[in-house]
């Protein structure tokens, strides 16, 4: 290995002075789609019932206590759990930009940055994908939660991110990219901006699609188009596009997606939770569009149980078993989900590919068997059952305990403890 690079693999040599990783060895995994903040909600809305309207509700009076200290605290946290579960990278879906009331910190990407300085703390890669939110609904203004996501106009959304950007330049663990947050919060004429800007610097471009009904009978209401139509139109959609849910699409959609070569990101655990639905993904996959996984909202962090609920999901939405192996759930948890975040590079062992790697244990009383093969990991493990995680050649997880955050439950009742407090 050289600059945490992989230079040779050689199949039973002899390991010397070098570190063991016993169990079996993964590419590390990648969490396509995050939003660190949501992690404290864990708990607090599985309480009761109600609907992804009543759930937001309770997520928007976290974001309204957050600030710069409190982020990088909760998200230093939240990333160091994201290593015990084998995440060597996070793509962060970051749209909390300004002060409460929508007033710009004194630097206006400090929220960005802590996210950036949470990921090194807790010895992880991430791709920041700023997002522009700019209305409460097609054309309506940001309500006093929103006004702290929105930057007025998408040229002032690229403004601040192409700051950013260029301070992620100097940072070898980060990549920029964008996001859309949804048709409903950027209106039709600012959303070629974003895409303009995501092209001129070859970034990865984000966007959460049709994760409601209702955003789709408002964006026909609206535009006269479905939103995945929306976004094709105004240049969103391609090879370094990634669609996240994609739950509710007529077959036009999935032609668009799959015809496109966007990616689709699926975060089954966090779509059961909110009662979103199930997504068409084979059909989205045989349309073309590959597929990645994210925990999005933190019900769960376990890439494990994201790769196995795409396949589930897709047994109960079509009442037949064995849509994708277990090698292609792997892939989606690691090689595409890198590359749909901008690491091309990662996501594999080959020589060449940057060093992440994560070590399952064969041993647990679930994944305990005389045959252990890649099915094991997708079908039986949890992220419970990871106990080294490599990143860049750094060892960042040994037998299961965080080497740089030496307590990662305790800081994370501190940080969640202390937004609640608030």
């Amino acid at each position: 290995m050289t600059d945490g690079r992989i230079t040779a693999l050689r199949p039973g040599g002899e390991p010397g002075d070098a570190v063991v990783l016993d169990g079996l060895v993964l590419p590390g995994l990648a969490n396509a789609h995050s939003h660190a903040f949501h992690r404290a909600l864990r708990g607090e809305t599985q309480v009761g019932g109600g609907t992804f309207w009543t759930w937001r509700e309770t997520m928007y009076r976290a974001a309204a206590a957050l600030d710069p200290d409190t982020y990088l605290d909760l998200a230093t946290a939240v990333y160091a759990e994201m290593a015990l579960a084998g995440i060597t990278c996070v793509g962060e879906f970051h749209y909390l930009h300004h002060a409460p009331g929508g007033t710009p910190y004194a630097d206006p990407n400090v929220m960005g940055e802590a996210l950036v300085e949470a990921a090194a703390r807790a010895g992880i890669r991430i791709t920041l994908l700023d997002t522009c939110y700019l209305s409460s609904g097609f054309g309506a203004p940001p309500d006093a939660t929103q006004a702290r996501f929105s930057d007025g106009t998408a040229h002032a959304w690229a403004e601040r991110a192409e700051a950013l950007a260029v301070a992620l330049d100097k940072h070898p663990h980060a990549v920029a990219g964008a996001a859309v947050h949804s048709v409903r919060a950027v209106p039709a004429d600012q959303l070629a901006v974003v895409a303009a800007w995501a092209e001129g610097r070859l970034a990865p471009i984000h966007a959460h699609l049709s994760e409601q009904p209702a955003e789709n009978e408002g964006c026909v209401e609206a535009y006269g188009v479905t939103p995945t139509r929306l976004l094709a139109d105004h240049g969103v959609l391609g090879p370094r596009a990634t669609a996240v849910h994609a739950t509710h699409l007529t077959g036009d959609d999935v032609a668009l997606l799959g015809g496109s070569a966007t990616t689709v990101c699926m975060c089954p655990t966090t779509e059961r939770d909110l009662a979103d639905g199930i997504g068409p993904a084979k059909d989205l996959q045989l349309a073309g569009s590959r597929l990645t996984l994210g925990s999005d909202s933190h019900a769960v962090i376990d890439l494990f149980e994201e790769a196995r609920g795409m396949e589930l999901d897709e047994r109960l939405r079509t009442r037949r078993r064995g849509h994708w192996s277990a090698d292609e759930l792997l892939r989606a948890a690691t090689g595409d989900g890198h590359a749909s975040l901008g690491w091309p590079e990662a996501g594999r062992i080959e020589v060449g590919a940057v060093a992440d790697l994560v070590t399952v244990s064969l041993d647990s009383v679930r994944t305990a068997t005389p045959r252990p093969r890649p099915e094991t990991a997708v079908f039986a493990a949890t992220a419970a059952d990871v106990r080294d995680v490599v990143v860049g050649g750094r060892l960042v997880v040994r037998h299961g305990a965080h080497r740089l955050v030496p307590d990662v439950p305790a800081a994370l009742r501190r940080a969640v403890g202390r937004l609640w407090a608030s």
